[in-house]
C-alpha cells in the first residue's frame, strides 16, 4: 500500500501546483488551508469543518485506529465498527477453536448478548492534534548528540504528554516529522472493550490467499465487523456486562448507488510507514541486502508453519494468524525489490542527492550541509552487511517464539530467581499465565522444525558480517545442521511446557536457567542482534543528524520534489477518483475499476485452500440472487479501484464519496505499484476496495443477518 502527508504553513508556499491530487496523505488540520478548493473541484461537497472539526462531530469522529495497526470506521448510531477481516483476524482466532471455528465457518451475532469479546481488543478515536515544533526545537541544539539530542526531546515530550492528557483521560502523543525538522501531538481517547459481531467466512474473507494477495483483479469480501461498548455515560470502561453500546459522536451513513469511473473517493486513515525522503543508499540497501534476507527468512519460516498447520484445523487456528501476517510481508518485501529495481528508484535519487551535494557545497551552505551526502553514504556502506545480517535473524525472531524467549519468559523467570519470598508469590501466578497464553499459540514440533531451519539459514547465509557467537559454534561442531542440538535443547530445557515452567517456579535456580540452551541461545542472539560496534555508533549518530540535514535542506533548496513528511501512524486524508487500469482479460467486468460475483466464480476451485467457496455463493450467483446490492448492470460488484495514496495500517480504511458516504472498504495496493512506499508511481498504484454492496449483500442476503445491516443508516 502507500501513504504521505504534508508539511504546515511554511509548506504552503512550497506546494508546486503540479502535484496531483491523488498523491499525498494530508493532516486534517490543514485542509482548509491546502486541500478543501482542489478537493471541491474533484467532487467533494462537505466544509472542511465537516471533516475535522475540535468543537462539533465531524468525519475524524468516525474514524477509528483498529488495535493499534489498522483503521476502521463507525457505521452506526450503537457504536458498530467495520474493518478488514485481516485486520480482525487474530480476535476472530482467538476466539475460535476446533469445535467453533470461526475462521472457518464465519460467525454473526444473533444479537448484542453474542457479541463476544477477545481478550485484548482496542479502538483509539482521535480527538485533536497542535503543532509544538518551536517549543521542541527550543530543548536541542546542533551541537548535541544525537543521545543528548532524543533525551532533551523525550523530556519535552513527556511535559507536553501530561499538560494535554487532562489526568490521564486522553493518550497523548508527540511525532517527528520531516525527520525531526516539525514535531505535532495528536490527543487520543481509547475504548477497550470491543466485542466481534460477524465476520465472513475464511473462504470470503481471505478469498485468494497468497496467490491474489496485492493483485489485481481481486475478489476478496475482506471485512470483518465488532462493536464499541462504554461505560453507561460513555466513557471508556474495562470489560463488564453492565457496559453498553457506544453512542458515537459521528457515524458514517452507507451508499448504495455504487461507483463510476472518475467518482470523487476519499479516504481517512492511519497510514503507518512510508520512506519517501529514504536516500538512495538506504533504497540500495533494502534492494540488494535487507529485503533479499527478509524474504528468504520470512518463506524458511511460513514453510515450516505451513507443514503443520496442514495436519489439522486446531494447528491451523495455532498459526494462522502469524503465517498470514509474515506472508503478507514477504509477498510486498519481494514486490519492493522487483519494483524498485525496475523504476531505477535509487539512481534517480542518487541524481537528486548529487544535485543536492553541489548547492550543500556551496560557500554559503557548506558549514551546515556540506558533509550531509558523504556522512549518509558512509553509514550504509558499513551497514549493508549488518542489514542482510538482521534481517535473516529478525525474521527467526518473528516465526519462532523460542528466538526470543530469554527475554520474554525467560526475562521474567529471571527476576523471579532473584526475588524476595513475598515478591515470589505475585510474581509467580503471572508468569504461570504468561505461559499458558504463550503455549496456546504454538506446536512444540512445529517451533523445533522452525527453528532449525531459521538457524540454519541464519548461520549459512550471514556471510558478510559476524554472526552470533553460540550459534556460529554450534554451527561449526554441527556442519550446520542445528537439528541434534535443537532436538535436545528442547528435551532438556525449562522453557517448552506449562508444567516445566511451574516445576522451576517451585524449586527456582539461578545457574538451571542460566545454562538452560534455549535460554542460552535466545540471549545469545538477542544480545547480539542488539550490539554495536564503537565504528557503526559513531557513523549512526552523523547519519541520524546528516538525514536530518538532507530533508532540511531539499525542503530549504527546494531541490527535492517531496513537498510532505512520511506517514508513521497518524490520522491522515487522501482523496482522488475511480481510476481503473488497462484492460485485463482476467477481469470479465466491462471497465477495469471493478470486479463482480460472476468473476469470483470463475477462479472458484473445489477443495483449493485459496480458491475454494461456499456452495450457496455459487448457487446465488447462478440465480443472480443479489437482492437490493445489485448494480443498475444487473451484476454483484465485488471490489473497485481508487487512486488513492495508502499504505499499510490504511487497512480498514473508509472509502468515502463527496458527502462523506460509506462506498467501500480499503484494504489492499496492486503489486505493480509496490515500490509506492518509498516513491509515488502517479500512472500505476492504485487502492484496492471492497464495494460496500458487496459487504451488505455477504451479512444481509448470504448470511441472514439482515439485523445488522437495518441498524445502519442506508442512503442511495
Amino acid at each position: 500500500m502507500k501513504k504521505i502527508i504534508f508539511s504546515l504553513i511554511a509548506a504552503i508556499m512550497l506546494v508546486p501546483t503540479s502535484v496531483k491530487a491523488d498523491e499525498g496523505m494530508w493532516f486534517l488540520m490543514f485542509i482548509e488551508r491546502l486541500n478543501h478548493r482542489d478537493m471541491q473541484k474533484l467532487g467533494l461537497q462537505l466544509t472542511a469543518e465537516e471533516i475535522y472539526s475540535i468543537n462539533n462531530h465531524s468525519l475524524k469522529d468516525a474514524i477509528v485506529q483498529f488495535n493499534g495497526g489498522c483503521t476502521a470506521e463507525i457505521i452506526s448510531k450503537d457504536g458498530l465498527v467495520l474493518t478488514n477481516h485481516h485486520c480482525g483476524y487474530d480476535a476472530i482466532a482467538e476466539l475460535s477453536s476446533a469445535e467453533k471455528n470461526y475462521l472457518k465457518d464465519g460467525y454473526w451475532a444473533k444479537d448484542r448478548k453474542s457479541e463476544m469479546k477477545p481478550s485484548s481488543l482496542y479502538v483509539r478515536f482521535f480527538v485533536r492534534m497542535d503543532d509544538c515544533t518551536k517549543r521542541i526545537l527550543a530543548v536541542v541544539n546542533p551541537s548535541m548528540s544525537e543521545a543528548d539530542r532524543e533525551k532533551a526531546i523525550n523530556q519535552e515530550i513527556a511535559k507536553i504528554e501530561k499538560e494535554n492528557n487532562d489526568g490521564g483521560k486522553y493518550t497523548v502523543s508527540v511525532r517527528p516529522f520531516f525527520q525531526g525538522n516539525e514535531y505535532y501531538y495528536f490527543v487520543y481517547q481509547d475504548y477497550k472493550d470491543v466485542r466481534l459481531v460477524g465476520t465472513p467466512p475464511e473462504s470470503l474473507g481471505k478469498f485468494g490467499g497468497d496467490t491474489d494477495n496485492w493483485e489485481w483483479p481481486r475478489h476478496t469480501a475482506d471485512f470483518s465487523m465488532f462493536r464499541v461498548y462504554a461505560n453507561a455515560d460513555g466513557s471508556p470502561a474495562e470489560y463488564s456486562e453492565n457496559n453498553v453500546p457506544l453512542k458515537p459522536k459521528h457515524y458514517l451513513p452507507v451508499n448504495l448507488s455504487g461507483v463510476k469511473e472518475n467518482d470523487f473517493a476519499m479516504i481517512l486513515g492511519y497510514p503507518g510507514r512510508t520512506n519517501r525522503w529514504m536516500p538512495a543508499g538506504g533504497i540500495e540497501q533494502n534492494v540488494k541486502f535487507a529485503y533479499p534476507a527478509w524474504v528468504e527468512g520470512a518463506k524458511t519460516g511460513m514453510d515450516g508453519m505451513k507443514k503443520y498447520m496442514n495436519q489439522s484445523d486446531a494447528l491451523n487456528l495455532v498459526y494462522a494468524s502469524k503465517f498470514a501476517s509474515t506472508a503478507n510481508y514477504w509477498k510486498n518485501r519481494q514486490g519492493m525489490i522487483d519494483a524498485l529495481t525496475k523504476f531505477g528508484t535509487a539512481k534517480s535519487k542518487a541524481a537528486q542527492e548529487a544535485k543536492f551535494n553541489t548547492w550543500a557545497n556551496k560557500p554559503a551552505n557548506k558549514a551546515k550541509y556540506g558533509n550531509v551526502v558523504s556522512n549518509i553514504n558512509k553509514f550504509y556502506a558499513l551497514t549493508n552487511e549488518k542489514s542482510r545480517h538482521d534481517n535473516y535473524l529478525q525474521q527467526l525472531f518473528r516465526t519462532t517464539s523460542f528466538g526470543t524467549i530469554g527475554r520474554t519468559l525467560g526475562r521474567q523467570l529471571d527476576m523471579y530467581v532473584k526475588a524476595d519470598a513475598a515478591k515470589r508469590t505475585t510474581m509467580a501466578p503471572q508468569i504461570v499465565e504468561m505461559a499458558t497464553e504463550m503455549f496456546k499459540e504454538l506446536h512444540i514440533p512445529a517451533e523445533k522444525e522452525i527453528l532449525a531451519a531459521q538457524l540454519k539459514v541464519y548461520a549459512t547465509k550471514s556471510t558478510g558480517y559476524a554472526i552470533a557467537p553460540m550459534v556460529k559454534k554450534i554451527g561449526d561442531e554441527n556442519n550446520n545442521d542445528f537439528t541434534k542440538y535443537v532436538n535436545a535443547a528442547f528435551d532438556l530445557s525449562i522453557l517448552t511446557s506449562v508444567d516445566r515452567i511451574k516445576a522451576f517456579l517451585d524449586l527456582p535456580s539461578e545457574a538451571m536457567l542460566t545454562n538452560d540452551p534455549l535460554y542460552a541461545i535466545s540471549n545469545d542472539m538477542v544480545a547480539h542482534f542488539g550490539a554495536k560496534s564503537d565504528e557503526i555508533t559513531k557513523a549512526q549518530n552523523d547519519y541520524a543528524s546528516s538525514f536530518r540535514l538532507l530533508v532540511e535542506g531539499l525542503r530549504e533548496s527546494k531541490i527535492g520534489a517531496i513537498k510532505y513528511p512520511d506517514a508513521n501512524s497518524t490520522l491522515r486524508l487522501t482523496y482522488g477518483k475511480v481510476r481503473s487500469l488497462p484492460a485485463d482479460k482476467r477481469n470479465d467486468a466491462a471497465v477495469n475499476n471493478y470486479t463482480t460475483l460472476a468473476g469470483q466464480v470463475k477462479k472458484y476451485k473445489k477443495g483449493d485452500q485459496e480458491f475454494d467457496l461456499p456452495t450457496r455463493i455459487i448457487e446465488m450467483n447462478k440465480n443472480k440472487d443479489f437482492g437490493r446490492y445489485a448494480d443498475k448492470d444487473g451484476s454483484l460488484h465485488v471490489n473497485f479501484l481508487t487512486d488513492n495514496d495508502i499504505t499499510g495500517g490504511n487497512s480498514g480504511s473508509p472509502v468515502l464519496n463527496g458527502k462523506g458516504e460509506l462506498i467501500g472498504l480499503a484494504f489492499d495496493g496492486n503489486i505493480e505499484a509496490m515500490a509506492g512506499d518509498v516513491i509515488f508511481d502517479n500512472k500505476l498504484q492504485r487502492t484496492i476496495n471492497v464495494d460496500i454492496r458487496y459487504v451488505l449483500w455477504v451479512i444481509e442476503n448470504y448470511s441472514g443477518a439482515k439485523h445488522i445491516v437495518d441498524e445502519m443508516t442506508l442512503v442511495k
